[in-house]
Order: structure tokens, then sequence, then C-alpha cells
């Protein structure tokens, strides 16, 4: 294996220093360390999907909704719920059926088989909860939902914001 020399080692230690703090880099990462960590959890929780705990977690705590309602909820892909929830009727987790006050919307229940999922994975994923609290005090927790919060109004910034400002001062 070839050494490093001891100034590209400088450079690579420099690099690493400023994509630490590489928000945009940092986020993914983070969002990959999360989901593989909730897999994991999952398959003690009765081998549930991510979205499928999320779904019944929602329904048990909000009661019926629609799948707008619930992707909103999420901070989610309309999409990704509308192609989950029909295995999730397969499967005896929920029930779906149209809105009688709009008819283009699907209203989603929690059937006796989710309900039955959800109270055998809500332990498991409380002790997920609980280990977060012990790491990090609910002020910290606060500052960074408050920091995320921030974040994603930044992100969601229209892009021409952005791009005109670089334009301008070039």
């Amino acid at each position: 294996m070839k050494k490093t020399k001891p100034d590209q080692s400088a450079r690579i230690e420099q690099r690493r220093e400023r994509e630490r703090k590489n928000l945009f880099s940092r986020m993914p990462a983070t969002y990959n360390a999360s989901r593989l960590q909730a897999q994991r959890i999952m398959r003690h929780a009765g081998g549930l999907s991510i979205v499928e705990w999320r779904v019944l977690w929602d329904l048990f705590e909000a009661g019926p909704m629609t799948i707008r309602d619930l992707a909103e909820l999420q901070r989610t892909d309309h999409s990704l719920l509308s192609r989950a929830l029909p295995a999730m009727r397969l499967k005896g987790f929920v029930e779906m059926e149209r809105d009688t006050a709009d008819g283009r919307q699907v209203v989603i229940k929690l059937a006796d088989a989710g309900r039955e999922a959800y109270e055998f994975a809500a332990p498991i994923m409380k002790r997920r909860r609980d280990a977060l609290h012990e790491m990090f005090s609910e002020e910290e927790l606060d500052l960074f939902v408050d920091l995320l919060d921030r974040l994603e109004d930044y992100l969601r910034r229209p892009v021409d914001t952005i791009v005109e400002r670089d334009i301008e001062n070039d």
C-alpha cells in the first residue's frame, strides 16, 4: 500500500475538517445512519418497515386521515405512501376507503392487525427515543429541532434567490 506524503496528509486532514462542517454532505450521512439504525431496531419490533411503522404510529396517535395528511405529517412524498399503503392493506394493517366529503381523497384507518403490530413495536421504538433523550437534554433537542426548522426553511427557498445572488456578486 502506498504511503501518504506528509503534505498530502495535512491537506487531507484540512479537507476532512472542512467537510465535518459541511451540512450538505453531513445531512445525507446522518439520515442514512438513522435509517440503518431504525431498520435494525425494526427487525426486533416485528419486522415492520420504517414506512409501515410511521403510518401505524401516526394512525394510532391521530386516528384516520387521508394520504395527503399522512404525507404532510411525515414530511414525506405522497407517492411513497401511495405505493406502501396497498401492501399494508394486504397485510391487514390498514383499511382504505374513499373520503365521503371529497371522493378524490382516500382515508386510511388503522385495522386490528395494524394495532397489534403497533402495540408490539411501540415499546421497542420508545426505547430508541428514550436512548436519544439520554444522550441529549430536552433543551438541546429543542434547539436541534429549531435549527432543523431553519435549515428546512432555507432549503425550501426558491433556487433563484440563491443563484441570482451569485450572479450579482460576479
